[in-house]
């Protein structure tokens, strides 16, 4: 059995389907389909996921981008289990605690050179709101005050507040929920038919980034105080950044003095073979974005990375005065602080960014085997991220793909599915022998259905 406690562990894997499973209106899912046939989880070790009723899954998709090192990992369940009978809570507004200090040191190690102050958040969504808001106050700081225009991208995904959604490009993700913020405009995605079966960065879209010349035209640089990408866009159906994209990015917001905000979410802490897509890619963003892989899944946390000019220009006035009227009760509490030192600890001890370099031309070799496979029309990957873009059924959108993540979790896999695109992201503790499963029953799952 590949699921097993470690000694001295003790399991409870008796769990039933609950009696009721109408209260929990759940997130991002098809309700009345799930609670139709539930898919329970009730426990998980290294890459297996435990299913109420006794399967092992192996999870090809990190929990949710999120469990980078594997799941129930050792240093990083003590480190919570001693932290919650030490210290529960403190605040962080107007006192502090040492483990929210050492972890913002700690990450500031892993930023880019000059993103060295680090603000605290819940989530992803919370991490985009906060460098919104900071893009905001900072030009306010400067006596710019007119900058106030943000822009995003098309098929761009900055979680689900109501910044992040404006700024964002799902269109299910936006449509339901009224006007948004004003003065957002979008940059045009970089999903292009010519990049179709490219290997990690395709070769055509860089001129994609000239766009932002044009809204800078319209508006007037002086309106815009920010832009934001996902460096690789994961929940959209994992796009890679054309060859020169970001950097002309950077270039044309530089000129400008308008900040360029990366969210890093999903591709932060190793999911490209380095602890940032922008250390992957070479452009060095004003901020950058995180949660997730900050604490490997274990609790909610985010992070904003901000550049010393930023955060000094923040630090005037009298000392005994609040310099950013932002935060939330939850900012560094101590229990995710030390899941997140446990979890940088293990990265480190591992050697988990650079495996993840190591297995990444196994894993792109593997995913492009799939180029043959029925109904594929497209493949994507970099690092240990993949996207297989299938031809959608004819009048039901996304239906294939949602055909295949059921059938795949019949068969222990556990895949994800945005729109016709399955994306993949093991955790990068996965092995040579593990990523061959996980596309041997793609390859299997993609050949019996319509």
């Amino acid at each position: 059995m590949l699921f097993s406690s470690r000694p001295g562990e003790e399991q409870n894997m008796n769990v039933t389907v609950p009696n009721n499973l109408d209260a929990f209106w759940m997130p991002f899912t098809a309700n009345r389909q799930f609670k139709a046939n539930p898919r329970l989880f009730v426990g998980a070790r290294d890459m297996h996921y435990r299913t109420h009723d006794g399967r092992d899954v192996l999870d090809g998709t990190s929990g949710l981008w999120c469990c980078n090192a594997g799941h129930c990992r050792p240093k990083i369940t003590e480190a919570v289990q001693r932290q919650v009978a030490t210290l529960d809570f403190a605040p962080t507004f107007q006192m502090g605690h040492p483990l929210a200090f050492e972890l913002a040191s700690r990450v500031a190690d892993l930023t880019p050179d000059g993103l060295d102050h680090i603000f605290f958040t819940n989530s992803g969504s919370e991490s985009v709101e906060t460098a919104l808001k900071i893009a905001l106050a900072y030009h306010q700081a400067r006596g710019e005050g007119r900058r106030t225009r943000l822009i995003g991208r098309e098929r761009g995904y900055h979680g689900v507040n109501f910044g992040g959604i404006s700024v964002g490009g799902i269109v299910n993700n936006r449509r339901h929920f009224g006007a948004l913020l004003t003065g957002v405009d979008h940059l045009p995605h970089t999903h292009l038919p010519e990049n179709r079966m490219s290997r990690s960065q395709p070769e055509h879209g860089a001129h994609l980034a000239e766009d932002l010349e044009r809204l800078i035209a319209l508006h007037g640089a002086e309106t815009i105080a920010a832009v934001i990408v996902e460096p690789l866009a994961g929940s959209t159906g994992v796009l890679i950044p054309p060859k020169g994209y970001l950097q002309r990015l950077r270039e044309i917001t530089a000129k400008h003095g308008i900040l360029l905000i990366f969210d890093e979410v999903i591709t932060g802490f190793g999911r490209l073979g380095t602890a940032f897509a922008a250390e992957r890619y070479g452009v060095t963003p004003d901020m950058i974005t995180m949660a997730k892989g900050l604490t490997n899944g274990v609790i909610p946390m985010g992070a904003v990375a901000a550049s010393g000019a930023i955060h000094d220009a923040f630090m005037t006035g009298p000392e005994h005065m609040i310099e950013l009227f932002h935060g939330y009760t939850y900012s560094g509490t101590p229990i995710a602080a030390a899941a997140g030192i446990a979890t940088l600890d293990t990265y480190r001890e591992e050697g988990l960014f650079d495996r993840a370099a190591e297995l990444a031309p196994y894993w792109e070799d593997a995913l492009h085997s799939l180029s043959d496979a029925r109904h594929v029309i497209d493949i994507r990957n970099e690092g240990l991220v993949g996207g297989i873009e299938l031809e959608p059924i004819d009048g039901q959108p996304t239906k294939r793909a949602f055909d295949a993540f059921l059938a795949a979790y019949e068969k222990g896999v556990l895949i994800r599915t945005t729109g016709d695109i399955i994306a993949m992201s093991p955790p990068l503790i996965v092995s040579r022998e593990q990523i061959d499963e996980l596309v041997g029953t793609v390859r299997d799952v993609l050949a019996t259905l319509d």
